[in-house]
């Protein structure tokens, strides 16, 4: 009835705002337009810092005097 109508206008005039919205709006390059060394290099350094964060995370056994003579 009455209701159904106003709920499809409603909706029509959202659909309507919400695409004159995109079509205004700034666009950003995509993901992938990044040259892949800058893509590799931030790889590296995630996986560096995966690395770091895992070596700060296990604890040290502790380390008896003989062990520690022959570390070197």
């Amino acid at each position: 009835m009455y209701g159904d109508e106003i709920h499809l206008w409603l909706h029509r005039i959202r659909a309507e705002r919400l695409q004159h919205e995109a079509h205004e709006a700034p666009r950003r390059p995509h993901r992938r337009t990044r040259p892949a060394r800058a893509r590799a290099l931030r790889a590296r350094l995630g996986w560096t810092l995966v690395e770091v964060g895992l070596r700060l995370a296990t604890p040290r056994l502790p380390q008896s005097g003989l062990t520690a003579r022959f570390d070197h």
